[in-house]
């Protein structure tokens, strides 16, 4: 993680990530990135020429005055429309950096978009339910589009930079001491500006987990989705409190550097009016004196305070480019997050069909950062062709045994084997491809109906055929034809047009994803709770019938369902208590006859 508190060296560290910024900016648009370099290389060179054409001008017309050279008038108007042509130029170079500036700014914003998504793709499960991690992921996507202005400011940089140097010349050859005073004059000022962009930036990385909190406050508190609840239980004002608390305390702290920036910046300021002021009188007494052309006093007081106010936007502006290339850290950071879940060297085929079926060997696994083991002493088979259920209260361990079932995590001890073979043998995404899972907090997605269900196996989704029959399984079909725009009616409310379903029709179009796909073994992790009893029941005959030669795992609290499958596990505190048919588990009077009995009772 990068250091909240930065020096001027950590600037200077920082720019070595400018290289690989500008090597995704080429990639992002290289025909658009060299047009860009050489229209600023042609705008650089235009201050120079605009004040070294002025003092021509301008010494033309004092020689006329004094000559009255017919001559001398015709080269005068020449050098008029020279410098018309160069303010029509810089004009038109001005307008053309912007587009290319606009143009490659969005191209670079939606290549690194992609890139984040790509590279989250990657990553593991439980790389996401860790904070840490999650910081650095809403510190990357905000580097996304931040990152364009960096672009920008670093172009300028250097197109400033090559202006200074032409510039410089002119003052140079007059008197090189000029030079020193007009940095004397601004450095102040620049160290200013670095400290308090210091104080700023570090701010920023204090607050980037409050940040999120203060994002999360503004949906829940202005969002179809919770509204419901907020009116029921009155949270709103809660919901503002606790709002307006936190962004208090962001705009006190801010508003304590903004002041403090303002006073100094006000004194830093008076340093650099004082210095250009000096010189500007140093210039008017040589011109009085006769060693200087009214020509070159203006084209000397032209490029001094051109260079001031350059000399002062560069200081700045490299304030900025490094702070930004500090927050780059954060950007490239995230990319070096590797997942620990990967293929092996020479991953092993899924076997098609399963011999032996899945084999849990002492299996154990603890979340990251945490002290407590979601699971412990897992020791089963499941066999092919076999339903297994999963029956424990909230927090046993039943998504987690899922998870790493579907490999979306890896055991923390012991192993899990399938057909003798260790999971992490196996190619990880033939392993996926071939396991169908709906878990209890499935994804609405603000799309079609249709691309709802082509969701479980997004490679088919043009396969109409197969869609239809998913939803026909799920007994989703009978939902569409309700719907106006039957498999393309949009749903949910975000979207124009989008009609927004109840809770069990949400959860039939969520289970016909898991038939969307041919697989081996199918997991619903407790899919159908928004379900009444008897829809749950039929849905789960019907599971019955389609997974009949193939391997399922449900998971579900009516035992009324449970007692479909072959075998139960019965979980508790993430360890395995009881195993065994419906019929048995009862007969043993255990955990399991505990739970059924007080389920039982709620019915009576």
């Amino acid at each position: 993680m990068t250091n909240p508190n930065v020096n001027f060296k950590d600037r200077l560290r920082a720019l070595r990530n400018l290289p690989a910024f500008f090597k995704l900016v080429w990639a992002s648009g290289r025909a658009m990135m060299a047009i860009n370099i050489v229209l600023r290389f042609f705008k650089a060179a235009i201050p120079f020429l605009l004040l070294f054409v002025g003092k021509l001008i301008i010494d033309r017309v004092v020689h006329l005055n004094q000559t009255h050279d017919a001559f001398a008038e015709s080269y005068l108007w020449k050098l008029v429309a020279a410098e018309f042509a160069l303010a029509l130029l810089s004009d038109g170079l001005s307008r053309a950096i912007t587009l290319m500036d606009g143009l490659l700014g969005d191209r670079f914003a939606n290549h690194t978009s992609v890139r984040i998504m790509e590279h989250a793709g990657l990553l593991d499960l439980d790389q996401f339910e860790d904070a840490t991690f999650y910081d650095k992921l809403e510190r990357a996507r905000q580097q996304t589009a931040g990152r364009t202005i960096l672009l920008s400011q670093v172009m300028s940089q250097v197109q400033d930079l090559i202006t200074v140097g032409f510039l410089a010349a002119g003052l140079i050859a007059f008197n090189p001491w000029l030079i020193i005073l007009l940095i004397v004059a601004i450095l102040p000022a620049f160290l200013g500006e670095s400290y308090f962009n210091d104080q700023t930036y570090a701010l920023s990385r204090r607050q980037t987990p409050q940040r999120r909190e203060l994002d999360y406050l503004r949906y829940i508190g202005a969002s179809d989705e919770t509204a419901k609840e907020i009116k029921m239980f009155s949270l709103s004002r809660f919901i503002i409190d606790r709002f307006k608390a936190l962004s208090d305390k962001f705009y006190l702290d801010s508003k304590r550097i903004a002041i403090k920036r303002s006073i100094w910046g006000t004194l830093f300021a008076l340093l650099g009016s004082l210095g250009y002021y000096g010189a500007y009188v140093f210039i008017i007494q040589q011109t009085v004196s006769g060693a200087l052309s009214i020509g070159e006093l203006t084209f000397l007081a032209g490029s001094f305070r051109q260079l001031r106010s350059l000399l002062e936007t560069i200081l700045s502006r490299f304030t900025s480019v490094s702070q930004g290339a500090i927050y780059l850290s954060d950007f490239f950071d995230f990319f070096k997050i590797r997942p620990r879940i990967q293929n092996a060297d020479r991953p092993l085929p899924f076997p098609d069909p399963i011999q032996q079926g899945f084999t849990f060997e002492n299996v154990g696994f603890k979340y990251t950062n945490s002290e407590r083991w979601a699971n412990r002493h897992l020791h089963f088979t499941l066999h092919p062709t076999e339903k297994l259920a999963l029956v424990g209260e909230n927090g046993a361990g039943k998504s987690t045994l899922v998870k790493l079932l579907a490999r979306l995590y890896d055991p923390s001890e012991g192993r899990i084997l399938l057909d003798g073979h260790d999971l992490r043998e196996y190619d990880l995404n033939d392993l996926r491809k071939h396991i169908g899972v709906i878990f209890q907090d499935f994804l609405r997605y603000q799309m079609t109906f249709s691309q709802n269900i082509a969701a479980g196996n997004i490679d088919e989704q043009t396969n109409k055929e197969l869609i239809y029959r998913s939803a026909s399984q799920s007994m989703a079909d009978e939902l569409a034809g309700k719907l106006p725009g039957g498999y393309e009616q949009m749903l949910g409310r975000r979207f124009a047009e989008g009609v927004e379903l109840s809770g069990g029709e949400w959860q039939k179009v969520a289970i016909a994803r898991a038939y969307m796909r041919d697989a081996q073994l199918v997991i619903l992790d407790e899919p159908t709770s928004a379900l009444d009893a008897r829809a749950e029941f039929q849905v789960f005959e019907r599971f019955t019938e389609l997974t009949q030669g193939k391997m399922a795992v449900l998971i579900s609290h009516r035992f009324s369902t449970v007692r479909m499958a072959d075998r139960i596990i019965v979980l508790d505190k993430g360890e395995i208590t009881e195993i065994g048919t419906h019929e048995e588990l009862l007969a043993k009077g255990g955990r399991y006859t505990e739970l059924f009995e007080l389920q039982k009772m709620g019915y009576q």
